[in-house]
């Protein structure tokens, strides 16, 4: 009953949690009996997988190699919007090699195990929390490590830092995002102009990471341009000028490698954002966190080996 109702609460709104045991289960609990459950749950759900054995020695036994991801994502609580920080720990098998023309349709390996975790905290706690896993998941010591995310600067500084010298990749779709908005500044949205500049740096950013674009750019340098498009140029120049030794694309296709951060991404909108974003909710930090708790199990799929050994 315990299981069935915190499932329910990590789900859906604890009033919609309460509907569905009903129509689903035929149960009446009231939606604050949920509420309690959860809250009491999470701390030992939390404290069970970090001294788990069996979620360890999965995690190390799997075959691949490991690839971690962090995002964040604002939620609404009583302190205002707060930044919930996600990080996956997973392994990956490679897939087949493939051609930078294929990179948007290749099949890639499904993912053969991940640990998941998230919290509203500050970088240096997250950062301690993002190390503690990598000790207990024997990260770090052998094995081919890839560090995926977008271009915010503390994602990277937590990699650097606990990770140190391991593969780094910047999400390609953040990296195409900023090209297609300098485009846009260029010519304009729904242009001809546009799409032929969307086509032919999409296949240029991918192949060559920033080397083509950079010479691009060189060349609307000595054209004559807005202020606005100037600084789109600037902007452009800056980012991936900074996120040079990122834009792999072209040797990890060849090595049937992920280029993309979308398990992270999606972690943000399906374990956080479907639960603990819903229209109205206002969090206590410490309740979010709790919560974050049980969505980050039931998402990673070790919901049924905690209740098999809670009491």
């Amino acid at each position: 009953m315990r299981s069935l109702a915190c499932y329910a609460g990590a789900g859906k709104s604890f009033a919609g949690a309460e509907k569905d045991l009903k129509f689903y289960r035929g149960l009446n609990i009231s939606h604050m009996t949920i509420r309690k459950l959860c809250d009491e749950e999470a701390p030992k759900m939390e404290a069970w997988i970090q001294q788990s054995r069996e979620v360890q020695q999965e995690f190390i036994a799997a075959g691949g190699n490991v690839e971690v991801t962090i995002d964040g994502t604002c939620v609404n609580t009583t302190e205002g919007a707060r930044e919930v920080k996600v990080c996956i720990f997973s392994k990956r098998k490679r897939g087949d090699a493939a051609l930078p023309v294929q990179w948007g349709n290749r099949p890639l390996p499904a993912v053969e195990t991940s640990i998941a975790f998230a919290a509203v905290e500050e970088c240096g706690e997250f950062k301690k929390r993002v190390n503690d896993w990598r000790r207990q998941l024997q990260v770090g010591a052998v094995g081919d490590i890839s560090a995926l995310g977008d271009g915010a600067v503390w994602i990277w500084n937590i990699f650097k830092e606990v990770f140190g010298n391991i593969r780094e990749c910047l999400d390609v779709y953040h990296g195409l995002e900023h090209v297609s908005g300098t485009g846009k500044a260029l010519y304009g949205e729904e242009t001809a102009a546009y799409k032929q500049w969307q086509e032919a740096t999409t296949m240029e950013f991918v192949e060559s990471g920033f080397e083509k674009i950079e010479k691009r750019l060189d060349r609307l340098e000595g054209e004559k341009m807005t202020d606005r498009q100037k600084e789109s140029v600037r902007l452009l120049r800056g980012y991936l000028g900074s996120h040079r030794a990122r834009l792999c694309y072209r040797e990890r296709l060849a090595e049937g490698r992920a280029i993309g951060s979308g398990q992270v991404e999606g972690a943000c909108k399906h374990l956080i954002g479907a639960r603990l974003k819903q229209t109205w909710a206002k969090w206590r930090v410490t309740r979010l966190n709790r919560m974050a708790v049980l969505c980050s199990v039931r998402y990673c799929e070790q919901w049924e080996k905690y209740w098999a050994q809670a009491k």
